[in-house]
C-alpha cells in the first residue's frame, strides 16, 4: 500500500460528489468525466481517502461521521481560504444555495469565473474544475457552498452550513 501523502483539496471534492449521487452506484472513471479529473487522479484520491477512514475499506461507502467531522473541524485548518478582491463569478459560500435564504448579506463570495453572473469576493474553490462540474449537479454545487462557508465564513455562517451538511450527510 502507497504511504499516504495527505489530504489534497480535489479529495475533498470527489467525496462531495458521491455523497452528492446519492444511493446512485458509481464508477471512478464516471466521477473522473462529470468532475474534469483524470481517471488516475481519482483513484488516488479514493485510495488515500479509504486510507484516511473516509471511506470504507471497499472504497465504495462514505464514513459519513468521519467526513462530517473532518470538515468541520479539520478543513477550515488544512484548505483555509481568505476573500480576495472583487471579481465576477459564481456565488459561493453564504452567497449561494442553500445558506443565500437563512443569511442576509451585501457581501458577496464568489468563485471567479466567465459564467458568473454574480460580483463579490473571490474564493479560490478547492478545485479548478468545480465550475463546470456544478453546471449538471446541483447537489454537488449547494455541498461545495456549503465547504465553502466552513472555509471562510464566521461563526454563525459555519453553524448553519454544519447544520446544512447534516441534513444532507446523516
Amino acid at each position: 500500500m502507497k504511504k499516504h501523502s495527505g489530504m489534497r483539496p480535489h479529495d475533498i471534492v470527489i467525496l462531495l460528489k458521491i455523497a452528492a449521487k446519492g444511493s446512485q452506484n458509481w464508477l471512478m472513471k464516471d466521477l473522473a468525466i462529470e468532475l474534469g479529473i483524470s481517471a488516475s487522479e481519482v483513484s488516488e484520491s479514493i485510495n488515500r481517502s479509504a486510507q484516511a477512514g473516509l471511506l470504507a475499506k471497499d472504497k465504495k461507502r462514505l464514513m459519513r461521521s468521519a467526513i462530517l467531522e473532518f470538515l468541520q473541524y479539520g478543513l477550515p485548518y488544512v484548505f483555509p481560504q481568505q476573500p480576495g478582491a472583487l471579481v465576477r463569478g459564481i456565488p459561493t459560500a453564504h452567497s449561494a444555495p442553500p445558506l443565500d435564504k437563512l443569511i442576509q448579506s451585501t457581501e458577496l463570495y464568489v468563485w471567479p469565473s466567465a459564467k458568473g453572473n454574480a460580483r463579490g469576493q473571490a474564493i479560490e474553490p478547492l478545485y479548478k474544475s468545480v465550475v463546470n462540474a456544478i453546471e449538471k449537479d446541483s447537489n454537488l454545487y449547494e455541498l461545495l457552498a456549503l465547504v465553502d462557508a466552513l472555509r471562510v465564513g464566521r461563526v454563525r455562517e459555519k453553524q448553519l452550513a454544519m447544520e446544512e451538511l447534516k441534513k444532507r450527510f446523516l
